[in-house]
């Protein structure tokens, strides 16, 4: 496989799903909130229910929030993989700012990683406290206590 491809499967693809993730993050954070403040606790006879539909995504964003930063890394890792590969490459004398350059642009999938991943790790804490407090709720509402 040319490095070229190489570079483009780490600059479109990694970068590329890391997008795709941080969308999906946000449009189910949207659509999770918006429900739960529209949520009319009368309407559940079953707490089961209730929980079910409050739980609804909530295992999707949490598990973006925990393998983004490993997609990055993986980018991370095949960009410096590539970098190094280039230098092996080189019959002449090897330009350290170049090699720099592309070290620090290997960097950016981590970065790009971490970025989708604390928004939607805080986006799953919030709406889990807030489910919390609807099923806290339904409870004091149907008289129910521990």
């Amino acid at each position: 496989m040319p490095i070229d491809t190489l570079k483009n499967v780490v600059d479109y693809g990694v970068i590329g799903l890391l997008g795709l993730l941080s969308v999906m993050t946000f449009a189910y954070f949207i659509e999770r909130f918006l429900f739960y403040r529209s949520i009319n606790l009368k309407n559940y006879p079953s707490k089961k229910r209730l929980e079910y539909d409050l739980s609804r995504r909530l295992g999707a964003i949490a598990t973006i929030g925990s393998s983004a930063p490993y997609i990055g890394l993986l980018g991370t890792v095949v960009a410096i993989i590539l970098t190094f590969y280039v230098i092996g490459e080189q019959k002449s004398a090897i330009d350290t700012g170049e090699i720099m350059k592309n070290l620090a642009l290997a960097l950016k999938a981590t970065a790009a990683g971490l970025l989708v991943a604390i928004p939607a790790t805080v986006f799953y804490n919030i709406l889990l406290d807030k489910a919390d407090s609807l099923i806290s709720r339904w409870e004091i509402l149907h008289g129910i206590s521990e």
